[in-house]
């Protein structure tokens, strides 16, 4: 008996401490604090470095930690830590970021000059805190056309998934979109793939199955410690040259912490040093314009020094067009962000999110007053504002579609979105900046639908849409005697119109005039741009600035064309495959008894 009892006790404990342990895990999972992290305020003055990167993003966070394996790396980043904003961790409170337009949001809001609403990162982890998690890979006739080695390119691959990447669980409304897709035609059915595949498959996602996000900033966890030194709220002035001759060469950057002290950062000596922008398509051809770097006359207007005339910093922007049907539904639908996609053969992309109030909690607003109403990826606080044609969407239309959207009856929340995204696209624009300060958002237009081929895709895309909504699959989240035509204007008109009424969009697939102009009024971003430091423009094959020593641009602002159907899986990947290729050439550079 008393054998008993003391193994009884003994288990008691043991349960315990696993609990203890456990518990203990969980919130080191929860809380990273990466012992090289700090604020910028307690940078020095003055320090030297092998590889200075300027944003700690997408790209950002995994070259800096495959560099730090070999070398002194230097991570600066405007925006403050993922794990300090529970909301970013959230998938449930995805929109709540989107719709922060304060100051020290980790989501900055920019409005293009098309008028579309659009958002960019500033948080450690860039776009992969801020999107809606769709993680899938570039197919390979991509990874062929950009000059990459494709077994070097999985590898990346690979090393990024076994973080940040997980298999969705599908439910009802996901489930439903992927048998309408292979039931519509769009086929073979590829089951779940990261591979880029024409067909209807389930992708990858950053959020875990208890709905947590993975970002970027976690593959931090592969750096070496004592080789990198991560400064948050660093916010980048410029780009310090010296010459080789007449060749402008990169030495160093200057940068100032959030009570705006200065400190700068210098390379040490060594051919193999470099500065290395990683600030995002906005960011980088921004930087590099500041920095004297960029169109001659446009940067002598604003009184900035010619470091080199190029004319390709900011030209090649382009912005993946999305548009999307919103469904009402009879049956109750899951929460969900991109889980399935099909990838047709016309060159759009068909996918779905479903879920009203994504980011309303049970406690409210802590004021006593309910949070805002809203339809997560699709909602006027987000900027989404599909109510309205683009040049129209101003903050007055934004503040009174939220308000609308309050005197909405439940059951007209209830349903979810179908959306489709043009391949390419083929249409681009131009960026440009609006002042010297490195803080503010440049001017950007992205030309939606100026190129005939993209509004084709987007009306065969509209068009694909309604066969989905129509098939046998859907039919528990369909009323009954559907009618495409109304499903177009309640997307138009949901909420409440309020500055544009009267739009009706009769005819559905039948009228492609009517199709086009529903693809011009209701464009919204699926937060996709890239471009302004484009290969052959501003960069080579291997991503150096051309004309300059000592500085390359590594990111999405590079790309000629978006990867995949979501770049971002990409981008993390380009962040390591580009860090081990430039480990491999310090290493052949400094020789073996280095």
């Amino acid at each position: 008996m008393a054998s008993l009892l003391i193994s009884a006790q003994a288990m008691a404990v043991f349960t315990v401490a696993c609990f203890f342990a456990l518990l203990c895990m969980a919130q080191q999972v929860r809380a990273v604090n990466y012992t090289f992290m700090r604020e910028a305020v307690n940078a020095p003055p003055v320090a030297y470095y092998d590889y200075i990167i300027v944003g700690g993003g997408t790209a950002g966070c995994p070259l800096a930690a495959t560099l730090s394996q070999g070398s002194r790396v230097l991570l600066l980043e405007r925006g403050g830590s993922p794990y300090e904003d529970g909301r970013v961790l959230s998938m449930l409170r995805f929109s709540d970021v989107l719709a922060d337009t304060s100051a020290s949001s980790p989501s900055q809001r920019f409005v293009s000059e098309d008028g579309v609403i659009n958002s960019r990162p500033r948080v450690l982890g860039g776009g992969s805190c801020i999107n809606a998690g769709f993680f899938t890979r570039a197919g390979a006739g991509y990874v062929r056309g950009v000059g990459w080695d494709p077994r070097e390119v999985l590898a990346a691959y690979r090393w990024v998934e076994d973080v940040v990447a997980f298999q969705p669980a599908l439910g009802p409304w996901q489930a439903a979109v992927r048998r309408g897709l292979l039931e519509t035609g769009v086929l073979p059915d590829n089951g779940f793939t990261y591979d880029h595949i024409p067909g209807t498959k389930v992708g990858g996602s950053i959020f875990d199955a208890d709905g947590r996000r993975h970002t970027a900033a976690d593959l931090l966890r592969y750096s070496n410690p004592d080789g990198i030194d991560l400064f948050l709220r660093a916010r980048v002035a410029r780009i310090l040259f010296g010459y080789k001759g007449t060749k402008p060469v990169a030495r160093g950057v200057v940068y100032r912490d959030a009570q705006g002290g200065t400190h700068v950062a210098y390379l040490n000596r060594g051919a193999a040093n470099e500065v290395i922008l990683s600030a995002g398509a906005l960011g980088s051809p921004q930087q590099l314009m500041l920095s004297g770097i960029g169109p001659g006359e446009h940067l002598r207007s604003l009184g900035i020094d010619v470091i080199l005339d190029l004319p390709g910093v900011g030209q090649g922007m382009s912005d993946n067009p999305m548009n999307a049907i919103y469904v009402p539904s009879p049956s109750p639908v899951e929460v969900s962000l991109i889980q399935v996609v099909g990838i047709t053969r016309f060159g759009s992309y068909i996918e779905g999110a479903s879920g009203a109030n994504w980011n309303s909690h049970p406690s409210g607003t802590g004021t006593g007053t309910p949070p805002p109403r809203n339809l997560g990826m699709f909602s006027p606080q987000t900027g989404q504002l599909a109510t309205v044609p683009p040049a129209q969407r101003t903050p007055e239309a934004i503040a009174r579609a939220v308000a609308a959207m309050s005197q909405v009856p439940d059951a007209a929340l209830r349903g979810g979105f179908i959306l489709e995204k043009v391949l390419g696209p083929q249409s681009t624009g131009s960026l440009a900046l609006r002042n010297l300060d490195p803080d503010d958002n440049p001017s950007v237009r992205f030309n939606y639908f100026a190129h005939p081929d993209d509004l084709r895709r987007c009306v065969a895309g509209i068009s694909a849409i309604e066969r989905v909504i129509r098939s046998g699959a859907f039919a528990r989240f369909t009323y009954p005697n559907f009618a495409f035509p109304a499903a177009l204007n309640v997307t138009a008109d949901f909420p409440v119109n309020t500055l544009y009424g009267g739009r009706r969009f009769g005819g559905g697939g039948g009228d492609p005039r009517a199709l086009e102009q529903f693809c011009r009024d209701t464009v919204m971003t699926i937060w996709h741009y890239h471009g302004g430091c484009q290969v052959g423009r501003v960069v080579d094959r291997d991503y150096k600035v051309l004309g300059v020593e000592a500085l390359r641009v590594i990111d999405g602002s590079t790309f000629n064309a978006s990867p995949g159907t979501n770049p971002q899986a990409t981008v993390m990947m380009l962040g390591r495959y580009m860090g081990v290729k430039l480990l491999k050439e310090r290493m052949l550079e400094e020789g073996p008894g280095a």
